[in-house]
């Protein structure tokens, strides 16, 4: 009989404390929102200068692109992000842990000829101690196209 309440005991007070154990408390929600805000827009300034080596390394690893293959495949691309107050607006950060957020916003970015807006959620993961975005957001973001494919270079002839 000892021992079923001495099992009884232990499995309570496990069982009591997993609960607190198990939720993440943000210690500093407004510091998280700010670190990861700054990390994205870190991401924008690079994308639009064009230093795709750099841009590489904030993003999530994944064994998919090397980092020639994703420059290759950014400076390829049809969009890049706007300057300025245009580069992005209507920012909303949701915090899903201390180490995942979800950033909401409207970017603008520019195309050959034109302008856009697009207004998105991206996923960051602080990942190494860096708040980083899967490289297939950015890749999709830009429309850069698949490795090896280009766009149609057909030539149209009229018969």
């Amino acid at each position: 009989m000892k021992r079923i309440m001495l099992l009884f005991v232990v499995l309570t007070s496990l069982l009591s404390v997993l609960p607190v154990s198990a939720r993440q408390e943000v210690a500093d929600p407004d510091a998280v929102k700010t670190q990861a805000v700054r990390a994205f827009e870190q991401v924008l300034d690079l994308w639009r200068a064009g230093d795709y080596d750099r841009l590489y390394d904030k993003t999530t690893v994944s064994g998919k692109d090397t980092k020639e293959s994703f420059s290759k495949r950014m400076a390829g691309a049809r969009l890049k992000p706007s300057c300025c107050w245009e580069k992005m607006q209507d920012v909303v950060v949701h915090i899903k842990s201390p180490a995942s957020v979800v950033i909401r916003a409207k970017l603008g970015l520019d195309a050959p000829g034109e302008m856009e807006y697009k207004t998105k959620s991206f996923k960051m993961i602080n990942e190494f101690g860096e708040w980083r975005i899967a490289r297939a957001e950015i890749l999709s973001l830009a429309e850069a196209g698949k490795p090896g494919k280009s766009k149609d270079h057909r030539v149209k002839t009229t018969n």
